[in-house]
């Protein structure tokens, strides 16, 4: 967007000694931007009043009213300048974050355990993100981060040789898993001797046993096969799928860097790291020998910054982690590493579905693709009712019912608690991914009818409220991306996207679009603008824009 404030600022300081950029602010009520001339009274001895005057009088900028008011010097954008403007700004040419790297760890799946709608949040927030810094012009690093490693293996292989078999395995897939997982924790309760089973299966799986290995990889597999399927149907992207299992081994360097700084202590045979008061001490390494999780997070911490050199390293994980990435991030600042600053945990609240809360360990699952089929299916039905002839149904029906989904999760900020509503989701009406969807390919037809091509506007036409008003909103778009990106918020470009809709709807039932003259040729380019910036937008927030709905 043209910079309105530089502009403001380069004029006024020459009149106002001791003014600063900062003190350029939007303003609604009045004027556009405003300076309050109350900081200067003492030095040029006049009330902010006359201060206001005299700077108003002597300021002449082009495209802009200047107007003093109680001690404030009002700008006032003229409508004709600013529409010119926003026309003028090519659609995602701004990239502040050119240059720099981002790594993005998100979803990070459990090996052997379903995609469920628990993993929802992490996955879209952090899909959107890696999406939204690309836009600002970042190299941004996707990292699945799986969870392949701990006892659970052990447990799983345990559970497989007493009750499972290759041809169910084969066929059930990860259900199959599951079913399994979920047995063995309840003939644990039952059987003390399966704990020490499942841990010797453990051990083996670390040591290299073939056989134990053998079944881990084949459970990886299935799990990975599973998974990205999801991230297929979310429009999810990763550049790396390198779970804990890959940073075992890198641990002990981790630990020599920590013995360096005098920072590793023994405590009841295990290896510690103090921390400060409010926080317990992080624990490295089991008196029995093996690492915890917090200490392969520091070898993959490492591991990132020196094979990525990031700028930033975000990790989209649900707030009740909050500790231990506290714990993490301080374990990094006690060791002196001056990018432990650049470590950002991206929280979320938890998810819900009608009050339901989820674990997989009791087998009280509800699959994402479960959920998805079911949005698209409900998507189809509204689709079927609204537009019978609509053709390549089948696809639309998939791109809004799993947008709704994706919408919905993405609407709100993402600290709020999400108990999850199908009916909510897929409302055409309400502030959704459907109702940006269906007012996209409403642009779209109307820009087909008109056969609409690109030619020179008349800016003076797009100057009444219900233009302006869609004008104004998609002015500073790429700045709102930006926005979200520094606020690790992909609501805010959700809801930027809502806004656009509801003007532009207002727009097209207050003006006639299809008028003939250079009025139709401005509301049409304006009608355009709109469809482009809705398509691209929807994309940020991992949506398809379909054409016709």
């Amino acid at each position: 967007m043209y910079d309105y404030k530089k502009t403001i600022y380069d004029s006024a300081v020459k009149v106002l000694e001791g003014l600063d950029a900062a003190d350029v602010t939007a303003a609604d009520a009045f004027c556009d931007y405003c300076i309050p001339c109350f900081k200067f009274a003492k030095i040029l001895r006049k009330s902010p009043a006359a201060i206001a005057a005299d700077a108003a009088a002597a300021l002449k900028i082009d495209g802009m009213k200047v107007e003093a008011l109680n001690g404030y010097l009002n700008f006032t954008i003229e409508r004709e300048a600013f529409v010119k403007n926003a026309f003028s700004q090519e659609l995602n040419a701004y990239k502040p974050l050119e240059g720099k790297t981002v790594c993005i760890d998100y979803s990070s799946v459990n090996i052997a355990k379903p995609f469920h709608i628990g993993h929802l949040m992490t996955t879209v927030i952090g899909g959107s993100l890696y999406k939204i810094y690309k836009a600002c012009g970042a190299n941004a690093v996707g990292i699945n981060h799986l969870g392949d490693w701990g006892t659970q293996f052990g447990k799983l292989i345990s559970a497989y040789r007493r009750w499972g078999n290759e041809d169910r395995l084969n066929e059930r897939g990860l259900d199959e898993l599951l079913e399994l997982y979920v047995r063995f924790h309840s003939e644990e309760e039952k059987d003390n001797a399966l704990h020490a089973e499942a841990l010797e299966w453990s051990k083996k799986i670390e040591t290299g046993d073939g056989y134990a290995v053998g079944l881990f990889d084949k459970f990886k597999a299935i799990t990975l096969e599973q998974a990205k399927k999801v991230y297929a149907r979310l429009n999810i992207e990763f550049d790396s799928y390198l779970g804990e299992s890959f940073y075992v081994d890198k641990v002990a360097a981790v630990e020599q860097k920590l013995n360096a700084k005098n920072l590793l202590k023994i405590s009841e045979g295990a290896e510690v790291v103090e921390l400060a008061d409010d926080m317990p001490p992080a624990l490295i390494r089991r008196s029995d020998g093996a690492s915890l999780y917090i200490a392969r997070d520091l070898a993959a911490a490492y591991y990132r910054h020196e094979n990525y050199n990031s700028d930033k390293c975000l990790y989209v994980v649900a707030s009740h982690q909050a500790l231990h990435f506290k714990q993490l991030f301080s374990v990094l600042a006690l060791a002196g590493e001056p990018w432990a600053s650049d470590m950002v945990h991206v929280s979320y609240g938890m998810v819900s579905v009608e009050g339901m809360s989820l674990s997989t360990r009791h087998g009280n699952v509800l699959y994402l693709n479960d959920v998805l089929a079911a949005a698209v299916d409900k998507a189809a039905g509204i689709i079927a009712e609204r537009n019978p002839e609509l053709g390549n149904s089948s696809r639309v029906a998939e791109s809004v019912g799993v947008g709704a989904v994706v919408f919905d999760a993405l609407y709100d900020g993402r600290l709020k608690d999400k108990n999850f509503s199908l009916s909510d989701a897929l409302n055409f009406d309400g502030e959704t991914g459907p109702y940006v969807q269906y007012t996209h390919a409403r642009c779209r037809s109307v820009l087909g009818k008109a056969g609409y091509k690109p030619s020179k506007i008349e800016y003076d036409i797009l100057t009444d409220d219900a233009a302006y008003e869609v004008v104004k909103l998609l002015a500073d778009f790429d700045e709102v991306v930006y926005s979200a990106a520094v606020k690790y918020e992909p609501s805010i470009v959700s809801r930027r996207l809502v806004k656009i809709c509801q003007a532009f709807n207002r727009f097209y039932n207050a003006v006639r679009i299809m008028c003939g003259g250079k009025e139709e040729n401005a509301r049409l380019a304006l009608t355009a603008r709109v469809a482009d910036t809705l398509k691209y937008g929807l994309g940020l927030v991992l949506l398809d824009a379909p054409e016709k709905m």
